[in-house]
């Protein structure tokens, strides 16, 4: 066998390195990619209600309708969700997680992690999970692209906005099943907002 050029060598050992790389523990992995920012469809969602949801340069985005969900097509246990998402000053929304009737998302049949500056009740405004943890003081989504990191393991709840936590709970009352994306009707006297997603992965714990 002829032996390798040294720049021939070099670039081999790169290519090794990289290789291995890849395969060692503790990688990115194990990270279900539903909307990356080049969407084309909404195929791995089921769509409930009226809302408006389509796909504008990569983004899943709702502006119009009395109200929608775009629900995951698998169900889950304990798990990490990573979304951006952009929102509206006036936008109501949120990542309803662990929902028992994929059919019929509701704060009663799941968590509801929020996306709502102007709730009437700003306690479980964006931040919170509605009527099972508060924030205080709220902050404020939009405008703006924002990030969610929301992790539930066993009857632990915790959830983080832009880096900064905003919910530590244990709650027991929804164990599992499907998540998903709302478009809202908005606060009483304001019509709600577009919101937008161009990020959503979920990792199995």
């Amino acid at each position: 066998m002829k032996p390798l050029s040294l720049p021939a060598a070099g670039l081999f050992a790169v290519v090794l390195a990289v290789a291995g790389c890849s395969m060692m523990p503790g990688g990115d992995s194990g990270w279900t990619t539903l909307i990356d920012g080049t969407a084309k469809s909404l195929d791995n969602w089921n769509r409930i209600g009226d809302a408006n949801w389509r796909v504008e340069d990569g983004a899943v985005v709702a502006d119009k309708g009395k109200g929608g969900y775009l629900v995951s097509k698998s169900s889950y246990k304990d798990f990490q969700i990573r979304a951006e998402f952009w929102a509206d000053h006036t936008t109501n929304s949120g990542i309803f997680v662990r929902a028992a009737d994929p059919n019929k998302i509701g704060a009663d049949s799941a968590y509801e992690v929020n996306i709502f500056d102007q709730r009437p009740d700003p306690s479980y405004g964006t931040g919170g999970i509605v009527n099972v943890a508060k924030v205080d003081p709220m902050p404020k989504a939009g405008g703006k692209w924002n990030t969610y990191e929301i992790t539930a393991r066993g009857s632990q709840l915790t959830v983080v906005l832009n880096g900064q936590q905003t919910v530590n709970v244990s709650d027991s009352k929804h164990a599992q099943g499907p998540f998903a994306l709302q478009f809202g009707n908005g606060a009483k006297d304001a019509p709600g907002g577009a919101i937008k997603f161009r990020k959503v992965e979920i990792k199995p714990l």
